[in-house]
């Protein structure tokens, strides 16, 4: 965490601090010192989100990424992650963000499950219903690059954390440029980026 972060979480504590009466129960005094503790440990974007203060500006490129401290998270972050990572570990940082939307844009849509794993699972384990190849192609998913699982462990941590998404207005479905799915014929483009096409799915279709 920046020293402006650290700032914002000590204040917080102070200030609750200086409101409590004279002679407060101690438990009191330790229940702050585990809230400043918590914050300290948050990313730089949840603390952000939390506190309404603007999150750093988003780059898309591998030495902002890297720049970034080690992200972790939970079921939501875990499964993002494993997404980006077998779905789109060979595309640019900015084609990764790209996927991370689409997921992301499924979680707010009435359409999809209302969780980001619900979402990444949606029809695993029925042929050809799944929704994303790797959790139904019947290869064992192991992350035997763990330096670009933990790249796009930072790309989840930020969107999860609620980062805006400007990059593909909304899209809700994308496929490589190498392929070429009947869907895509009626789905409106919304974005380019990498070595994929992202797709806006129409409100009068009902189809995934």
């Amino acid at each position: 965490m920046t020293r402006r972060f650290r700032c914002i979480a000590s204040s917080l504590a102070l200030a609750v601090t200086a409101a409590m009466p004279a002679g407060a129960d101690t438990a009191i005094t330790k229940l702050l010192g585990q809230e400043r503790r918590g914050l300290n440990a948050m990313s730089q974007t949840r603390v952000a989100s939390y506190l309404k203060a603007p999150a750093a500006t988003l780059g898309y490129t591998r030495e902002w990424l890297d720049a970034q401290g080690p992200a972790k998270g939970g079921d939501d972050w875990r499964c993002l992650s494993e997404a980006l990572y077998f779905e789109a570990r060979g595309e640019t940082v900015k084609g990764q963000f790209a996927v991370a939307e689409v997921i992301l844009n499924r979680v707010d849509s009435p359409r999809y499950p209302n969780t980001v794993c619900g979402v990444i699972r949606q029809g695993t384990g029925q042929k050809y219903a799944c929704q994303f190849t790797y959790t139904c192609d019947g290869r064992a998913e192991v992350i035997a690059e763990p330096r670009a699982f933990e790249r796009v462990g930072k790309i989840a941590d930020i969107m999860v954390s609620g980062a805006s998404r400007p990059l593909t207005d909304g899209a809700t479905h994308y496929h490589t440029k190498s392929v070429s799915p009947g869907w895509a014929r009626s789905f409106p483009r919304t974005a380019t980026i990498g070595t994929h096409y992202f797709y806006k799915q129409p409100t009068r279709l009902s189809q995934n």
